[in-house]
């Protein structure tokens, strides 16, 4: 999970859109690049400007897929040779 705090409105509700419906959200803080679901945002204690904590759950990268193999076009053709003889 990754917390931080923003007082962005903009990039506040960017997010809570995104948490509403349920799609990842990107995000950058602190130099570091964060996609995940947002799973909370809620308003700061603080007492200064209106400020919110979020914590998002970050996604994993997925893992290469491996390709399917090529199909057996050639295999077929024989068989369908070998049935008409």
């Amino acid at each position: 999970m990754f917390t931080f705090e923003t007082r962005d409105q903009k990039e506040v509700r960017r997010l809570r859109i995104a948490q509403f419906n349920g799609r990842t959200a990107t995000v950058r803080s602190s130099g570091a690049v964060v996609t995940g679901h947002v799973r909370s945002i809620a308003p700061s204690k603080s007492g200064g400007p209106a400020a919110w904590t979020i914590t998002i759950i970050v996604k994993q990268p997925k893992a290469p897929t491996l390709l399917r193999p090529a199909p057996r076009i050639r295999a077929l053709v024989e068989d369908c040779r070998e049935a008409a003889e």
